[in-house]
Formats: structure tokens, C-alpha cells, sequence
């Protein structure tokens, strides 16, 4: 492949083009770009330094880059990737990202598979130039491609466990993501990251929080695809709520 078909990671590499994300994807990116015209379309950022530490510079291609890194590591969790697993990442990058994203997202992701890294480097890094909200949907993403082929095991449930502790996400948070995959009887509860036991003002109080959390807005610099993708936790949220209050009738 000599140039990126997508816009996912077209949209510009900035951070993610440095530290041990770099490390994992830059001889790949030096095959790929095979001329200067391709440096001058904003394929990365050749000088990524200056965005140490800020929030909010993220580009479409630095959120990809970190996607299929922590995609990978989910995948490996169970020590093994089966052909099978492969064609449901391939599948859900299609229907999530489009094909013309998805051809990019799958050579990359295979690439990264081939490789060893340190997966407390790679989400150091990811926190330390990632807005909550962007990490936020990260791990909405993992759960929902651990989750694509019909169950979630155990080894991919700890290996997500492992990554968002990684990217400094919340207890509640990472409650409320896991159980809107992990349906029981109290799902729309816990998806709200309330108890039955609660008063409905508790519960109202909740669901604005969280939906203002989960507005996907918040992941506009991302680019519409991954806007996209953010409605639907979006959605889950507003789901539960209307379930909670048909249930409660107010």
C-alpha cells in the first residue's frame, strides 16, 4: 500500500508519532509514505514534541494509532489471535469506520500485532496526551470489538481492566461502559451508575451528568466517524434513563 485510502489516519499523526506508540508504528508508516508529497498532506507531524502534555490537540490519526495499539493487546489477552478474531476486527472496522478506513485500520492493526510492547508505556503516553472524554471512548471501543464475536471472556474483560486503569479512567465510568455490554436485571441502573434503592432526584441528577459527560460533541475534534461512533454510548445513556422512568413512572 503506498498511500493511506482512509481519513481516519490521512487526518494527521501528531503525539502518537513519538514515545512507544512511534516506536510500534514507525517503520510501517516508512514504508507506506513512499514520497514527500505525502509528508506535506499532513500524513503526521514531523516535529510531534511541541504537543507534549496538552489536551485537546489530538488528531484523527493519533486516536487511531492508540485505538489499534490497545485493540491489539485485547486481542493477544487469551495468548492467541485466531484468524476468526481477525475477521471480526475487519468486520467491525467496516461497519463502525467505513470501508474506506477500514483497509488502513486492518494493515496497521496486523502490523501491530506482530509486535511486543509494554502496554503501561502505551496508555502512560495515551493519558498523558489524551482529553478524559477521547479515553472515555477508547474504552467504549474495546468493549465493543471484545465483545463483536457474541460474549466477552474473561481474559479480555481483565486485559480492558489493565487498560483503563492504564488510562486513568474512574471506577463508575468503567462500571457504567462494562454494562451496557454486560446486560442483567439492573442494567439500566448501572448503566446510570445508580442503585434501584435510589431517589429519583438522585437518578435524574445521574443521567445529566452523564449525558453531558458522554455528549458527542465532547469527541468533535475527532472527526465525524468517531463523533459517530461516541452516539452511540450517547444513546445507551438516554435508553437507560427512559427504561428507569417508564419503570418508575415519572
Amino acid at each position: 500500500m503506498g498511500k493511506w485510502a482512509g481519513t481516519l489516519i490521512g487526518g494527521g499523526i501528531g503525539w502518537a508519532f513519538g514515545g512507544p506508540l512511534g516506536a510500534l508504528i514507525g517503520a510501517y508508516l516508512g514504508n507506506v509514505i513512499t514520497d514527500n508529497s505525502s509528508r506535506r498532506s499532513g500524513i503526521f507531524d514531523t516535529n510531534p514534541i511541541r504537543n507534549e502534555n496538552v489536551y485537546g490537540d489530538t488528531r484523527a490519526g493519533d486516536f487511531a494509532v492508540a485505538m489499534l495499539s490497545l485493540f491489539a493487546y485485547v486481542s493477544k489477552a487469551d495468548e492467541s489471535v485466531k484468524s476468526s478474531e481477525v475477521a471480526y476486527v475487519k468486520k467491525f472496522l467496516v461497519d463502525k469506520f467505513g470501508a474506506h478506513n477500514a483497509q488502513d485500520l486492518l494493515y496497521l492493526y496486523k502490523e501491530i500485532l506482530t509486535k511486543d510492547y509494554d502496554i503501561q508505556e502505551v496508555s502512560e503516553q495515551i493519558r498523558n496526551h489524551m482529553d478524559y472524554y477521547s479515553r472515555l471512548e477508547l474504552v467504549h471501543i474495546l468493549f465493543g470489538i471484545a465483545a463483536v464475536d457474541g460474549g466477552l471472556q474473561t481474559s479480555e474483560l481483565n486485559a480492558i481492566d489493565t487498560v483503563a486503569g492504564g488510562l486513568g479512567i474512574k471506577t463508575e465510568d468503567l462500571r457504567s461502559i462494562r454494562s451496557i455490554f454486560i446486560g442483567n436485571t439492573d442494567q439500566a441502573y448501572n448503566i446510570l451508575n445508580v442503585s434501584p434503592k435510589d431517589e429519583t432526584e438522585i437518578i435524574k441528577k445521574s443521567y445529566r451528568e452523564l449525558a453531558n459527560k458522554y455528549h458527542p460533541d465532547k469527541v468533535a475534534n475527532l472527526g465525524p466517524e468517531i463523533q459517530k461512533l461516541a452516539e452511540e454510548k450517547f444513546k445507551s445513556i438516554n435508553d437507560a434513563y427512559q427504561t428507569i422512568r417508564k419503570e418508575r413512572g415519572f
